[in-house]
């Protein structure tokens, strides 16, 4: 998800708890990692899955103003596109407020960190994969400091930056396909303190 001018910005709560689902949210990464349009069949080839599996969630997808069906070739095949505009990725909108979308960025969240979990997983089985140096691509890391605000501007930046670089579609000289997650969060430095009698954590 990158420059948001670039994307669609959403934050109705019916369309993220739609892109809450794993499947669907690999299904837009991947038009737009494809450039923003593909066939099915070159889907089903980038996602290792069977084509008929697809178009349940392809029709979803189409349903909710997502993406759209192109008219098909001279060959037949089914195409698809990003609906936003340019073919940009998507972005989410948060409303925090008690009728807001918190419920389904949680959702959506649980469902990107599980293929975040699922990729590094498979990463590590890669022998191949690189580990050090200036082209390390498999790294997890959780940190936790103080920043003032010049820094969160600063560190907004970068994952702005990272988020652009990390979203760009497949073309010449482009021969890496990475997948970067990354979860930024204010914590509350008081924790409330545990009610007597309740279990200690271990």
């Amino acid at each position: 998800m990158n420059n948001q001018d670039d994307g669609e910005l959403i934050g109705d709560p019916a369309l993220i708890r739609l892109l809450s689902s794993p499947m669907r949210q690999e299904l837009v990464d991947t038009l737009a990692a494809l450039g923003g349009e593909a066939t099915v069949a070159t889907l089903a080839k980038e996602l290792g899955r069977p084509a008929d599996g697809l178009y349940y969630h392809l029709r979803a997808l189409v349903a909710a103003g997502l993406i759209c069906e192109v008219p098909a070739h001279e060959k037949g095949e089914r195409r698809y596109r990003l609906a936003s505009r340019g073919g940009g990725p998507i972005r989410l909108a948060y409303d925090l407020n008690p009728e807001g979308n918190g419920a389904e960025i949680r959702s959506f969240a649980r469902g990107l960190l599980q293929i975040a979990e699922r990729d590094f997983h498979e990463a590590l089985s890669n022998v191949d994969a690189v580990v050090s140096g200036p082209r390390r691509e498999l790294w997890a890391s959780r940190n936790k400091g103080w920043l003032s605000n010049d820094d969160l501007i600063e560190v907004n930046a970068l994952l702005e930056r990272l988020s652009e670089l990390t979203s760009q579609p497949k073309m010449d000289g482009k021969e890496h396909l990475i997948s970067l997650v990354f979860s930024l969060a204010p914590i509350n430095p008081l924790p409330k303190r545990r009610a007597p009698g309740s279990p200690k954590a271990r």
